[in-house]
């Protein structure tokens, strides 16, 4: 598992049903896939959201990934005009269950 010794979000989420998963998703894909220079985490988080949205898994972006992208530097208003922009290219319901989720990220930490 993970070096460090408070658990992590992913670790209290799913650590005690899949603990392998919690481990893959703490020390692969965020321990090395999001620390890679290639990409800036805000790019990261901008295709990270547009493929869940285009996926359909708006759960992921309520459960963390609205506010990683902008803890990353996105703005609201940003990630607002990705949903738009996608309704054109993944669907309509797509970008409005999206849209839905963001109003409620977004209105909660207010």
């Amino acid at each position: 598992m993970s070096s460090s010794k408070e658990p992590t979000v992913i670790q209290k989420l799913i650590g005690n049903i899949a603990p392998k998963l919690a481990e893959l998703t703490d020390d692969v894909l965020f321990g090395d896939i999001w620390a890679r220079n290639e990409l800036s985490p805000r790019d990261r988080s901008l295709i990270t959201v547009a493929c869940l949205i285009t996926s359909g898994n708006t759960q992921q972006l309520k459960d963390g990934h609205l506010n990683l992208a902008k803890q990353n530097g996105l703005s609201e208003k940003e990630l607002i005009e990705v949903m738009t922009h996608l309704a054109f290219y993944a669907g309509w319901p797509k970008a409005m269950s999206a849209i839905l989720v963001a109003q409620e990220v977004f209105t909660s930490e207010k």
